[in-house]
């Protein structure tokens, strides 16, 4: 985890102290709805309250963390609190995801900044008129990008998601008498924004399949002569193994769905099944 690089994706909120609340609710709704496309759905919440050293006054800090508190409680979250552990310019929340070997990583963060919209000198007019300072809240939702991508890796094992894969399903022609139906095939999923390749090695099939399953290929597809003349596909997954004989929309239909819906490729229902076997 000690990246070469380290890029923040930190962004920055301005809003009004009765805006706080609703906008870190959208903060955390984010980030749960980012972390779990990457297939996080775990994670420790730490609240961090006001340290020895702080700037702005009582009124504010109690202001923020009450509205930080209200955003956990909205979300249903579980948390615990780091007495005295937010930054100097206003508290925070942190998520923690945990590594292969639980390893607690902090990369999702919310913070209160009081510090700046004060050094800047921002203001607003208020409804009643009056000059009044805005709250800036920083929200990262990955914390470290590099960071964040050894963690998945660790994590995934190479075994990314779908919709993350840089190979979604490999073809693989018994005979060199089925390849243009493959090509056919992966040009068909490759218009619908799929990414396919065709194994054009001479290895056995018993080789290529392991070929592919040490790539990591989610979706592996043999194809004969069977295969060939019913218009069809017989479907392995490599966390599932053998899935069945699909029609080439059915499968290539699923694989759109589940990598649009941001989830893994899963066996169709028995219904559909039977029907793709018909």
């Amino acid at each position: 985890m000690r990246v070469r690089g380290f890029t923040q994706d930190d962004a920055h909120i301005f809003c009004l102290p009765e805006q706080l609340q609703d906008e870190i609710v959208g903060v955390l709704e984010l980030t749960e709805r980012i972390l779990s496309r990457f297939g996080f759905a775990k994670y420790e919440i730490m609240l961090s309250t006001r340290p020895e050293k702080a700037v702005g006054s009582d009124e504010i800090w109690e202001a923020a963390t009450a509205a930080l508190k209200g955003a956990l409680e909205v979300k249903g979250w579980d948390y615990t609190v780091d007495e005295g552990g937010g930054a100097f310019y206003g508290p925070k929340i942190d998520l923690k995801i945990r590594d292969a070997i639980g390893r607690q990583w902090q990369c999702s963060t919310v913070q209160c900044d009081f510090n700046l919209p004060e050094r800047f000198k921002l203001e607003y007019v208020s409804a009643e008129g009056t000059r009044e300072r805005p709250i800036m809240v920083h929200r990262a939702i990955f914390g470290s990008v590099e960071r964040f991508f050894g963690i998945l890796i660790e994590n995934s094992g190479g075994d990314f998601p779908l919709w993350l894969n840089p190979t979604q399903m490999k073809i693989l022609p018994v005979t060199d008498g089925v390849k243009d139906y493959c090509a056919e095939v992966a040009a068909k999923a490759n218009k619908m924004g799929l990414r396919v390749e065709i194994d054009r090695g001479n290895e056995r099939l018993a080789k290529q399949i392991r070929n592919a399953e040490q790539q990591r290929v989610p979706i592996i597809v043999v194809v004969g002569e069977k295969e060939m003349e019913g218009g069809t596909l017989a479907v392995r997954s490599r966390l599932q193994g053998d899935l069945g004989s699909f029609k080439v929309d059915d499968l290539l239909n699923e694989m759109r769905r589940c990598a649009e819906d941001a989830e893994e490729m899963t066996m169709m229902g028995e219904k559909e099944l039977k029907s793709a076997e018909e």
